[in-house]
């Protein structure tokens, strides 16, 4: 009795010592291998989690918070669903994003950098009435000329839209014309321009350019009509050609 008592103490000392046991894992099960005894089966419950992959904890993406971190491989079908639909839409906003610039481009340049648009047909009839004598004499210095749209009792409103118009006649002639103000050191006056281009030619041509001031009068910088009727008078006597 006494012998087995010794041998289950020794046995028990053996299994409470940490440095004497040999821990073996597996599938499902711990066991306790006492040196030198049968393994001894301690429980049932744990389990090796070393073979087992983590559960993931991100947030499920959606068209709203998809920022692309997340990897294409690594989304479900709705998720997969749910980012195509957001790059459709943002391809679709690039697109309409250049279709707007390329026609803001284009207003642009017919309105303002080509060669036939009304405000570089207003700058180069500015500058005409600036460099002629005549206006100048009426006027004044020809380099403190300034030219505006429809005058305005407000002179924070001074600087109005130039009245201008294009229209097709009959025969399929382009009309275009505009009228603005001027004023200088010594008087205002009003700017009229009429230009005119016909079907077959690719540029405006001066029908006429006049400046009006008050108490003055019409001077002409361009008359096509007054050319015409000396052209028509040159060589005639009595209504007769002579030559």
């Amino acid at each position: 009795m006494a012998l087995c008592n010794r041998s289950l103490s020794a046995g028990y000392a053996r299994l409470t010592s940490i440095s004497a046991h040999e821990v073996l894992h597996n599938n499902s099960s711990i066991f306790i291998r006492v040196l030198g005894d049968t393994p001894v089966r301690i429980s049932n419950a744990h389990r090796n989690f070393s073979t087992q992959k983590p559960v993931s904890s991100r947030k499920a993406v959606t068209v709203i918070n998809d920022d692309g971190r997340v990897g294409w491989k690594d989304l479900s079908a709705g998720e997969k669903a749910a980012r195509t639909t957001q790059q459709s839409f943002n391809l679709l906003l690039v697109l309409a994003g250049v279709v707007m610039t390329g026609g803001v481009a284009t207003l642009l340049y017919l309105e303002v950098f080509s060669t036939d648009s009304k405000t570089s047909h207003f700058n180069r009839a500015v500058g005409r009435v600036r460099s002629d004598d005549q206006c100048q004499q009426v006027l004044g210095d020809g380099k403190k000329i300034r030219a505006f749209g429809e005058a305005s009792w407000n002179k924070w409103t001074r600087n109005r839209p130039i009245a201008s118009r294009t229209e097709k006649d009959k025969i399929g002639n382009e009309h275009l014309y505009l009228h603005f103000n001027v004023e200088g050191p010594l008087n205002s006056g009003v700017v009229n321009l009429h230009m005119v281009r016909r079907p077959s030619e690719h540029e405006y041509e001066y029908r006429y350019l006049s400046l009006d001031v008050k108490n003055h009068q019409r001077i002409y910088l361009e008359n096509a009509d007054a050319e015409k009727g000396d052209k028509r008078a040159t060589g005639k006597l009595f209504g007769v050609r002579w030559w």
